[in-house]
């Protein structure tokens, strides 16, 4: 609780309330129009090994379906506004696709479809839609079979290409990433996906060049491309030969994907530390040097929408301090992009872990308070305690939050809605509509008691809100006497504020 009280103090000292939000003097706050609260939350769904869904392989269409709703009723009743769902574990697809089998998590089979058939990837993302969650496809570009992952098909990459990948010592198959053609091949699958799929984002994690681990130590295995590479009279070393061969697709990744669609972001979610000593305090693994992953480059550049280094440390690990990496992250995001940490909810359920993670939430908004946000490790922490769950929907995640703005992506905010009040069965509702609606995903109603604001966030397909409804949420007898709609894009543009009267809650 000491530590708790003195990070509250901390967040206030900074000058922002307890939901993040500038803190404004009475006068500036009549000046200006109310604003919903913007922080991006999402939950990570891992499919490798069945972390998170399915439950298991072979699941009937229905039971996959099930509970892939259970998962995101689950995100929705916690105000989260964003799942990341890894539809691609090991070079194959939880979506029809023509380029990669079928995954073995899916069916128990690799290359095997779902029976009766239907497209995974189409269910998420319109059932995340229904729910107002952006849904974002989280895909590994190295791996090539997981220990996990059954015997790999004809049509994996293991067999079908088998010049492309090499064999590590605990048995995995990992794709070679200087390899032009496993390039191209990583990069046509994430197109295809932007291309026919109506996503919200396209995410990695912090599987590049693999952990030595799991090689057993020794370095990774591509002797022959490296000889290829300096009898072609490469000059580079081979540690920045790597480290080139990543930057150069990250690059083109982000820049197919603004070429099909702007709107949709990239985010990356590397491994916490950049290199041992940076800042001064920090010491553990050095993922440039293992990794191969010059993650502080990409940030550097801008090849992110968002940036989400994997900070699973507690607040006190004075080696591995969750804020003070934080900081030196956001030292480094010189082109203003999101950057969104990974937390560890997987810690425990007890009253000391539900406040680590409550600490945490306060301290990034704290430290970045122009476009907060977190992404959760992961969805079987939220749904195996329930203390974090009550802890999250008690405090900070009591209220709705849209996903803040993109604006290098685009600025321009819609049009506003055409706003009406009609009445049904002696029942007052504010109606909407929009002569752009494809363009909206979510809306904001606000409404206002005596002197106070608060707001609903609404999904693409409302179109109504009963007023008693507002007012039986709002627990208060106070009249209700001006209301509001606001349309949000799918860059997360809002649209103009327009207040209208009303008295004694009737037009």
């Amino acid at each position: 609780m000491i530590l708790k009280r003195t990070i509250l103090c901390l967040v206030a000292l900074l000058g922002f309330n307890a939901y993040g939000q500038v803190q404004t003097t009475p006068n500036e706050a009549l000046n200006r129009p109310p604003k919903a609260m913007q922080e991006f939350r999402a939950g990570w769904i891992a499919t490798v090994a069945n972390i998170n869904w399915p439950s298991k392989p072979g699941l009937t269409t229905t039971e996959q379906q099930q509970e892939a709703i259970v998962l995101l009723d689950l995100l929705k009743k916690l105000n989260f506004n964003a799942a990341i769902l890894q539809i691609r574990p090991q070079a194959d697809a939880l979506y029809e696709s023509s380029l990669e089998p079928w995954s073995f998590f899916l069916t128990g089979t690799q290359g095997k479809a779902p029976e009766p058939y239907y497209d995974p990837l189409a269910f998420w993302v319109e059932a995340a839609h229904d729910r107002g969650l952006e849904l974002h496809v989280w895909l590994n570009p190295y791996r090539a079979h997981h220990l996990s992952g059954g015997e790999p098909s004809a049509k994996s990459i293991v067999k079908a290409k088998p010049e492309l990948v090499v064999k590590l010592k605990d048995g995995q198959y990992w794709m070679d990433p200087s390899k032009k053609e496993v390039q191209e091949h990583s990069l046509a699958v994430v197109k295809d996906i932007v291309k026919r799929y109506d996503i919200d984002g396209v995410h990695f994690d912090d599987y590049f060049y693999p952990y030595d681990s799991y090689n057993g130590g020794a370095d990774f295995p591509d002797d022959q491309s490296w000889a290829a590479y300096q009898q072609s009279g490469g000059k580079l070393s081979r540690g920045d030969w790597r480290r080139e061969s990543v930057n150069s697709f990250i690059e083109k990744v982000y820049k197919e994907i603004k070429a099909e669609k702007k709107y949709v972001k990239f985010g990356i979610s590397p491994f916490g530390i950049w290199r041992p000593g940076y800042p001064e305090s920090i010491e553990g693994m050095d993922q440039y040097d293992k990794l191969y992953a010059d993650a502080k480059l990409w940030l550097n550049k801008g090849w992110v929408d968002y940036f989400s280094p994997q900070l699973y440390w507690t607040v006190n690990a004075q080696k591995l301090s969750f804020p003070v990496l934080l900081g030196w992250w956001q030292s480094e995001n010189t082109k203003g992009r999101h950057l969104w940490p990974g937390m560890n909810i997987g810690l425990g359920g007890d009253e000391k872990n539900v406040d680590e993670i409550i600490n945490q939430i306060m301290i990034t908004r704290g430290m970045l308070p122009n476009s907060k946000g977190a992404l959760h490790w992961s969805m079987a922490g939220l749904v195996k305690h329930e203390k974090l769950r009550q802890g999250l929907i008690d405090g900070p995640y009591q209220k709705q939050a849209l996903v803040p703005p993109s604006e290098w992506l685009d600025k321009k905010a819609p049009k506003k809605p055409v706003v009406t009040i009609t009445s049904k069965d002696s029942l007052w509702q504010i109606k909407w509509s929009h002569p752009e609606k494809n363009d909206v995903f979510r809306w904001v109603v606000y409404f206002k008691y005596g002197d106070k604001w608060n707001y609903r966030i609404l999904n693409r397909k409302d179109e109504f809100l009963d007023i008693l409804a507002v007012l039986k949420g709002a627990k208060t007898s106070i009249p209700l006497n001006a209301y509001a709609v606001t349309a949000v894009d799918r860059t997360g543009n809002e649209s103009e504020f327009e207040e209208h009267q009303l008295i004694n809650s009737k037009p």
